[in-house]
């Protein structure tokens, strides 16, 4: 049976485990206008986390267990800030050493370490933290740090698996958990980059990644979540669900770009309308049309854009006329008004791509095209357009001619704002 003094010992960590877990709340749901803000009640708060802990006795943590835990408490309240502190480091490495076991101490290093800058130390430590006490939050903090390092290294394709096999692991600890799912579809929309940014399939499961994410009422309050959710969609050509995204990512942290992005895209929605309507001429619409020539196409179906239903096109393959580029604040995609055979205009957009592979009366075959019929309002104002996207220049003639390899980009890393 437990003495006194015993249970009031565990009843003290327990009010200073509360105020750490607080301070984490606060770092990852208050978003002022003024970052400084944030910093300065972050400070605020561990100051006083900080005098509960040292008023501690020092008889009533001499234990080895109960040091641990003092330590890591100290260095999970230092190691709150955005930037990196020795001192946290040094009273989390003491906590894992006085009680291996203890596993968010391991996860604390771990995050302290990649602060620093280490990262191959920061993944030593995730890694021997899940031989030791395997959780959620370990797969899911060596997922994203996998994701971090593959950024500059030659075996990004690895590093990714790497980063989608531990987040699919994490999932499975508890299956309920939407940061576990929301770091899932991180690590597949990363995947879907450094593969080569062709494989629709990819894109799928990141955004139902997201959706099982937005079932946990705790991720509500993540900007991030609503931030690249709305980029997936952007990049799939859902513009309504993308700013609306944007907006929602806006209201839950001024500091995000989000708004910008929902002025880019309304910017380039306004110009694909204006480049519509500029291009009513009959005349010059028909002879767009009748200059198209005829290629072999093999076992291809030759369509018009009319033709073509939504979603994937696999069988079939649109030719068209180039009338303008349309230019916008955003790259990629590149955008294109076309028109077909039938005198239909509608919007290419292209990726994989240099801006100058594709110029102003070309003709352009596209195969296996994806096609998209966009019609909604936004801010009272309606946008309605034929919408024809390919994702890679193996799907593009120019004239009748395949581009030549010097005329692709490698696929980008998507970021997201945060890991």
């Amino acid at each position: 049976m437990s003495g006194p003094s015993e249970v009031e010992n565990q009843d003290i960590f327990s009010e200073i485990a509360a105020a750490a877990e607080s301070l984490d709340h606060i770092r990852d749901t208050y978003f002022p206008a003024n970052p400084d803000d944030k910093t300065s009640r972050l400070q605020k708060e561990a100051d006083l986390a900080l005098k509960l802990l040292d008023s501690i006795p020092l008889e009533q943590r001499r234990s080895s267990s109960r040091r641990a835990t003092f330590e890591f408490l100290r260095g999970k309240m230092l190691n709150v800030f955005s930037d990196y502190r020795k001192e946290a480091e040094d009273h989390l490495s003491k906590a894992v050493k006085l009680n291996p076991s203890l596993a968010d101490a391991w996860l604390s290093l771990g995050d302290c370490l990649w602060k620093k800058g280490d990262l191959t130390a920061a993944k030593n430590v995730l890694c021997l933290a899940l031989e030791k006490c395997p959780n959620k939050k370990i797969y899911c903090q060596l997922s994203m740090l996998e994701r971090k390092m593959a950024q500059d290294s030659y075996d990004q394709v690895q590093l990714v698996d790497e980063s989608v096999e531990h987040a699919k692991e994490a999932v499975s600890c508890d299956v309920k958990d939407g940061y576990s799912w929301y770091n899932l579809g991180n690590a597949w929309l990363t995947r879907y980059f450094v593969t080569g940014a062709w494989d629709q399939k990819i894109l799928l499961e990141v955004l139902k990644a997201y959706v099982h994410a937005e079932k946990d009422e705790s991720m509500k309050s993540n900007p991030d979540l609503y931030y690249n959710c709305a980029t997936v969609n952007k990049f799939l050509q859902n513009y309504e669900r993308a700013l609306s995204g944007f907006e929602a990512a806006t209201l839950k942290d001024p500091g995000l770009n989000a708004s910008e992005q929902v002025q880019h895209i309304v910017n380039l929605l306004d110009r694909i309308e204006s480049s519509m309507n500029s291009h009513t001429n009959t005349k010059r619409l028909a002879a767009a049309g009748s200059s198209l020539v005829e290629f072999k196409l093999n076992t291809l179906q030759r369509a018009t854009v009319s033709c073509l239903h939504e979603g994937s096109n696999r069988a079939g393959v649109v030719v068209g006329k180039v009338l303008l580029f349309i230019q916008h604040d955003d790259a990629p995609p590149l955008c294109y008004l076309v028109c077909d055979a039938d005198q239909i205009c509608f919007i290419l957009s292209v990726y994989g791509l240099k801006s100058d592979a594709i110029k102003v009366g070309d003709q352009v075959t596209l195969v296996g095209p994806h096609y998209q019929s966009v019609d909604f309002s936004w801010k009272a104002k309606r946008y309605s357009f034929k919408s024809v996207r390919v994702d890679l220049m193996e799907q593009i003639l120019v004239n009748g001619k395949a581009l030549p390899p010097h005329l692709s980009v490698q696929p980008y890393f998507l970021s997201q704002h945060r890991p």
